[in-house]
């Protein structure tokens, strides 16, 4: 659905209960980060019409652990009735884009629609995001995004069907969005905010629209949609007042004092449920940093052999590293402390793969009818 749309409404080619109309038959789509994820789904989806599809991303070798390239995208794509142009586009590279707008034009003989879907991602606070992180996201997300929209723009002008769609949020200013990961809402507000200008600045010529897909994953937060403006906000002012900081943990008598070792007793939990093929499915090392009464250092090996749990650090290197208070830690994996609003609230941080990070939810699940 659409959430920022000041100009006509584009065409929606995602969604698999949407039926394939004909009307994108013949039609040019530039797609940047279509090697895989949404971007290959909208490819998809438009190829089955009949579209051409340029696929403009910047895997050419497969990934041990993302599957999918620019030219296994093309196979796919002309499999279902597409035709493909596999070009290699970093969009940091000005020069790449320029060159895979003009092959496509080449090819096809113009561009109808840009679907600018490319972006990078770190969900860390200020002091914990890396300055190359800081210049990726704002390289690949505003900047990519302006640059290849400016590409094509001339063409799309030409276009009867001119269209710019943005993988890109609506402009929520509640400070909540920031607080985590501040870096990461403005490179991608940046991506909204182009949506905004251009649609103005071309009005009558393109259209200029976003697309912010639900994750409807409970360890992934809806980022930057509100349904009910005020309930985010209330929510996590709630949870931050049910318990204090870790650091002040003594100071307050009326903070419900853990159980003698209930975090060991999660573990030994753990630890019983693992199987073969969680750690198939998960192939992931977490070190849990747990402060407080019953606290200290504890890891989830669900990369080797049957699994492993247990304090200390483990013998190989971690993947992600969640950080919580001991009480916090019990509450979530009981299921009694949603991880959504752990992780909103600060409650919860976490560094390195996120996600991996999000793998953990099914381990949980299993948890949370024994504990």
């Amino acid at each position: 659905m659409p959430l920022l749309s000041r100009s006509p409404p584009s065409a929606s080619p995602t969604g698999s209960m949407l039926p394939n109309t004909g009307k994108l038959n013949g039609c040019t789509l530039f797609i940047t980060g279509a090697s895989r994820g949404i971007g290959k789904a909208i490819a998809l989806k438009a190829a089955k019409d009949g579209a051409n599809i340029v696929i403009a991303a910047k895997t050419t070798q497969v990934h041990p652990k993302l599957p999918g390239t620019i030219y296994t995208a093309a196979e796919e794509i002309e499999a279902v009735g597409g035709k493909a142009l596999p070009c290699v586009v970093d969009v940091r590279d000005e020069q790449q884009i320029n060159d895979a707008v003009e092959k496509a034009v080449q090819k096809f003989g113009g561009i109808d629609i840009l679907v600018n879907n490319a972006s990078a991602i770190s969900l860390t606070n200020t002091l914990e995001t890396p300055t190359k992180k800081v210049d990726l996201m704002m390289s690949v997300n505003t900047r990519g995004t302006y640059l290849t929209s400016k590409a094509c723009i001339p063409y799309l002008k030409k276009s009867k069907i001119g269209h710019i769609l943005n993988l890109s949020p609506p402009l929520n200013l509640n400070p909540i969005w920031f607080k985590q990961h501040c870096a990461y809402t403005i490179a991608k507000y940046g991506m909204s905010m182009c949506v905004l200008g251009m649609a103005e600045e071309f009005k009558g010529e393109i259209a200029v629209n976003a697309l912010w897909p639900k994750t409807g994953h409970p360890l992934i937060p809806d980022f930057f949609v509100d349904e009910n403006p005020e309930m985010v906000t209330k929510e996590v002012e709630k949870q931050q007042d049910a318990a204090p900081p870790a650091k002040d943990w003594k100071q307050f008598p009326q903070q419900p004092q853990l159980a003698a070792g209930a975090v060991e007793e999660t573990f030994k939990i753990l630890k019983a449920v693992l199987s073969q093929d969680m750690v198939k499915a998960t192939q992931a090392i977490y070190l849990l940093e747990l402060s407080g009464e019953d606290g200290g250092t504890w890891y989830l090996d669900l990369k080797n052999n049957g699994g492993n749990a247990g304090s200390g650090q483990p013998s190989e290197p971690v993947d992600v590293v969640m950080t919580m208070t001991t009480s916090d830690f019990v509450k979530m994996f009981s299921g009694k402390l949603k991880p959504t609003m752990a992780f909103m609230s600060g409650k919860l941080k976490i560094k390195g793969n996120m996600a991996l990070a999000i793998k953990l939810e099914k381990l949980m699940n299993q948890m949370n009818s024994k504990l």
